[in-house]
């Protein structure tokens, strides 16, 4: 597949010069390759390794790649999912697409639209284009460390969660579900997923399904123009610890690997959540206790005032906040829909001990402790977590329905 990146990258941009962006790490596994290969086609390519061993997707990075591409040239990513992202966004800035070559079946974000980067202190994704092309060599994949696999098995994973927390912002009426975006890989995930020993062993054909769903991922990100599809709450434990510059044994925690706890996580969340009778809620109750949008603003502050964003839940609350009469109509409907939609929820997921022996199989964290944190440490991300995303989650239904006390005892 990589002798194909000339013949793509000329179809795509004739005339032009290709940059290859890449790290030390990335350069060796495929980036020295495909520079050769440019340069054997005549096409005078450059190159940019970004100048740390280690890094995440931060905006110093974006302007770094930005001075680059201010030289007329086009940006071949040789990366995974943080590489991609910085090309995504500069590409982006000069109004051009960019080739992708992906390095690991690790991350869905090659082929979706938007990039998630580090801002001023916050994790935020930018919408900008998928690249023109992704191109993923079996070898190369197969040949990256299993530790990348696994991670990118977990965050393919992720969507199971995910998809039942926008079946709830879709019940509420907030995000209605685009099939489009929803079918291709929701359809399909649970086939990929049930081949964990295979993806363990290294199989060119698991592997590449992995890949591939997480593509498929990808594209739905693109058709609804959004993350919604691909994550949820999960994710944003990811970027708490992203934010707070979570260190593990002196390195950073891969991003598939952190939202592996946040998976797991949300799965015995919900299974806290399937044990309540909400049949029995008293919805005039609960529509009297719900609290205006002046107190919802400053509990976020006051639970963010340490955090490295002071004003991110208050902005976020903001933007999600619903009126009482609201939530009392949407209390009716839970109340009187509850048992099947609890079934569908409950179809949708995984329970905690099959998730956890999934990625125990694969080499994915199954505890807290695994990516450096404790139970209590998880906990404590909760309020964040419901609070620092616009977007409707479990957190906020339990919330809704005076249960959120009785989910959270993990």
């Amino acid at each position: 597949m990589l002798d194909k990146v000339p013949e793509v990258f000329s179809r795509y941009f004739p005339g032009r010069v290709p940059v290859v962006i890449a790290d030390c790490n990335t350069w060796k596994a495929a980036g020295e390759r495909v520079f050769a290969l440019l340069s054997e086609a005549g096409m005078k390519p450059q190159k940019f390794l970004i100048p740390a061993r280690e890094f995440h997707a931060e905006w110093k990075y974006v302007e770094m790649i930005d001075k680059v591409l201010d030289g007329g040239g086009v940006a071949v990513s040789v990366g995974s999912g943080t590489i991609n992202d910085l090309c995504k966004l500069s590409s982006a800035h000069h109004k051009q697409s960019y080739l992708s070559v992906a390095t690991a079946a690790s991350v869905d974000g090659y082929t979706s639209f938007g990039a998630s980067i580090t801002f001023k202190g916050a994790k935020q994704t930018f919408e900008c284009p998928a690249p023109v092309a992704c191109l993923a060599d079996a070898d190369v994949l197969c040949s990256a460390p299993k530790e990348l696999t696994a991670a990118g098995y977990a965050d393919l994973a992720a969507k199971i969660p995910a998809g039942a927390e926008w079946m709830i912002a879709d019940f509420i009426g907030t995000e209605p579900i685009i099939s489009d975006a929803w079918h291709p890989l929701q359809d399909c995930i649970d086939d990929i997923l049930a081949n964990a020993e295979a993806v363990a062993a290294g199989d060119p054909e698991a592997i590449g399904a992995v890949f591939d769903g997480l593509a498929l991922s990808g594209f739905g990100m693109q058709t609804a123009r959004s993350s919604r599809p691909a994550s949820a709450s999960d994710h944003l434990f990811s970027h708490i610890l992203d934010m707070t510059h979570h260190k593990f044994n002196g390195k950073y925690v891969s991003h598939g690997f952190q939202v592996a706890i946040g998976t797991l996580t949300m799965c015995k969340v919900f299974e806290n959540f399937f044990k309540l009778d909400l049949t029995r809620i008293d919805v005039d109750k609960c529509t009297a206790a719900w609290p205006s949008l002046e107190s919802e603003q400053k509990r976020a502050l006051d639970i963010f005032k340490d955090f490295p964003v002071p004003e991110l839940g208050y902005r976020e609350i903001t933007k999600k906040y619903e009126p009482a009469e609201k939530v009392h109509q949407e209390l009716m409907k839970l109340k009187a829909q509850w048992p099947d939609f609890r079934k569908k929820l409950m179809d949708q997921l995984y329970t905690f001990d099959d998730m956890q022996e999934k990625f125990r199989i694969v080499g994915a964290p199954v505890k807290p402790e695994d990516i450096g944190c404790t139970k209590d440490d998880i906990i404590a991300m909760f309020p964040f977590v419901q609070l620092m995303r616009y977007r409707i989650n479990l957190f906020d239904l339990a919330k809704r329905a005076g249960v959120y006390d009785e989910i959270i005892k993990i």
